[in-house]
């Protein structure tokens, strides 16, 4: 999954993709690059953030999608990043074909209705508070079991909505809420995700809290930080990858991948 921020504010690339030309170039190298997935956001979502009205997420988004589906190839899904159900219908109406709900369906119900009729897949994200106050001070008992439990009971509120299990992703929100070691600690026990049966995302591209580890306070030379991340998230059995370097991180995950069928 390509990371595609059409935000001026993003933490890592804002600004940069902003015009559907710009938007289309971008997404058209990721697909050269081994993107299966497109997923395209209109808020950002950074620590301290503030939200962006449906209106403005709209205005950002729906040129893209229009834009991007008449011009890749069919096969490439487009995922759109919203918690907002009127974005995520007008989304789909423009040619998106997957939902990603950082707020797993508690900013607006109404988001489970909307995959369930339209039948895309839909990833349901963790996070503790919203993005503007999820860094302060947050604190877990056994952050493993309460991340675990509550995207459980996510995937079964969707469910009980009339969403498909197979269209249910669970995403562990690195970065969303966790000190690091939170974010280690959920990335050493993804097979447990795995294991819940349900298609896993790690979203762990140029993460602060490796950035921390590595002596590194610019973004995008994590690279190899986050190349980490999906060798490991291979091993565990994740399948899904939200990057915002498609090319390093797909060679790093089929050859993890073709060492691991041997």
């Amino acid at each position: 999954m390509g990371i595609l921020n059409v935000t001026p504010d993003s933490f890592s690339d804002g600004g940069k993709y902003c015009s559907p030309d710009a938007a289309l170039a971008h997404a058209q190298n990721m697909v050269s690059e081994g993107a299966d997935i497109i997923d395209i956001g209109g808020e950002s979502t950074r620590p301290g953030s503030e939200p962006v009205s449906e209106r403005e997420q709209l205005a950002r988004i729906i040129p893209v999608i229009k834009t991007l589906r008449t011009h890749l190839p069919a096969n490439v899904m487009l995922s759109v990043d919203t918690t907002r159900s009127r974005v995520a219908q007008e989304a789909l109406a423009a040619g998106a074909n997957m939902l990603n709900d950082i707020s797993a369906g508690r900013d607006d119900p109404d988001m489970f209705t909307v995959a369930a009729k339209a039948g895309v897949p839909i990833a349901l994200m963790h996070m503790r508070g919203k993005p503007k106050n999820m860094q302060d001070n947050p604190e877990y008992e056994d952050v493993v079991e309460e991340v675990l439990k509550f995207l459980v009971e996510r995937a079964e509120v969707a469910k009980a909505a009339g969403v498909a299990s197979e269209n249910i992703i669970i995403d562990p929100g690195i970065g969303f809420g966790k000190r690091k070691e939170h974010n280690l600690r959920l990335i050493r026990e993804l097979s447990r995700f795995v294991a819940t049966g349900y298609k896993v995302l790690l979203g762990a591209s140029r993460k602060r809290f490796m950035g921390a580890i590595c002596g590194e306070t610019r973004p995008m030379e994590l690279v190899g930080a986050t190349i980490a991340t999906t060798v490991l998230g291979v091993s565990a059995g994740v399948t899904m990858f939200r990057v915002h370097d498609v090319k390093a991180n797909r060679q790093a995950a089929d050859v993890t991948a073709a060492v691991l069928q041997m």
